[in-house]
C-alpha cells in the first residue's frame, strides 16, 4: 500500500527533497517514517520540507563503536539511565544544548509534533540523569522494528554517549532490526553508523515496518 500524503521516497530530488508543505500531524509523521521519509524544516521554519536523503545513515544494532573511556563508564554506572521519564524535557535539551547556539531544527511546532507522538506512544527517549539532574539523552520514533533516532545532546561528558548505547542494547534486545539515523557525521562515524543507498535502505524498512515490536516501559539492557 503507497503512503498516504508523499510520493515514493525513491522519487526525491538529488538534494533528497520529497515533498513541500503539510502539518506535522501524527497521522503525517507515523506515514512519513513508514516510508523513509522524515520532516526538516529550513529557516523560516514554513512551509514543510519532507526529505528521503540519498544515501541514508544507519547505526547496526551490533556495530556500535565503544571507546575505552566509554566502557568504562557503562561498567561504573556512572550515570542512572532512565526511559521515557522525561520526554518533553530531552526533546527541549535537544533544541537548546551544547553546539545549538545558532539555532536548530527543533522549531517550536517540531517540538510539539513529538510530544504529542510520545504522548501517543510513539516516540521514545532515554535519558541520562546525575542524581536528580538531566545530563544527556536521545530521543526518536518507534514504527515496527524501525526505530529512528531523532538527536540527542549532552550537560556531562558522554552523557549522551551513554544514553545511545543504553538505546541500541535496548533495541537489541526488544527485537528491533534498524536503527536510523538519516545522516552521517564524522562523530557519527567514530559511533560505527555507515551508510547506506536508500534503494537498499527502503528495502530493509519494508521487510521491518510491520513487525509486532513494541519499545516497552523498562529498559532490556544491562547496565
Amino acid at each position: 500500500m503507497p503512503s498516504r500524503y508523499f510520493p515514493p521516497a525513491d522519487r526525491a530530488t538529488a538534494e533528497g527533497l520529497v515533498a513541500v508543505g503539510g502539518r506535522l500531524t501524527p497521522e503525517r509523521l507515523l506515514d512519513a517514517y513508514r516510508f523513509g521519509i522524515f520532516p526538516w524544516p529550513t529557516e523560516g521554519y514554513q512551509p514543510m520540507l519532507w526529505w528521503s536523503p540519498d544515501p541514508r545513515a544507519v547505526l547496526p544494532l551490533s556495530g556500535m563503536h565503544v571507546s575505552r573511556r566509554l566502557e568504562r563508564r557503562l561498567r561504573r554506572a556512572e550515570f542512572h539511565v532512565r526511559i521515557n521519564t522525561a520526554f518533553p524535557q530531552v526533546i527541549a535539551a535537544c533544541a537548546t544544548g551544547r553546539g545549538r547556539e545558532q539555532g536548530t531544527w527543533l522549531t517550536p511546532a517540531m517540538i510539539a509534533a513529538y510530544v504529542e507522538l510520545h504522548r501517543l506512544g510513539h516516540a521514545h527517549c532515554l535519558e541520562t540523569w546525575q542524581g536528580e539532574q538531566l545530563v544527556g539523552g536521545v530521543y526518536g520514533v518507534a514504527v515496527g522494528g524501525l526505530f529512528s533516532a531523532e538527536s540527542m545532546f549532552y550537560r556531562a561528558r558522554d552523557a549522551s554517549k551513554v544514553a545511545l548505547a543504553r538505546l541500541v542494547g535496548h533495541l537489541h534486545a526488544r527485537g528491533y532490526r534498524l536503527l536510523d539515523v538519516q545522516q552521517s557525521t564524522p562523530h557519527t562515524k567514530r559511533l560505527g553508523v555507515v551508510e547506506l543507498p536508500r534503494r537498499e535502505y527502503l528495502r530493509r524498512l519494508m521487510e521491518v515496518v510491520d513487525l509486532p515490536i513494541t519499545f516497552g516501559s523498562r529498559i532490556d539492557a544491562p547496565g
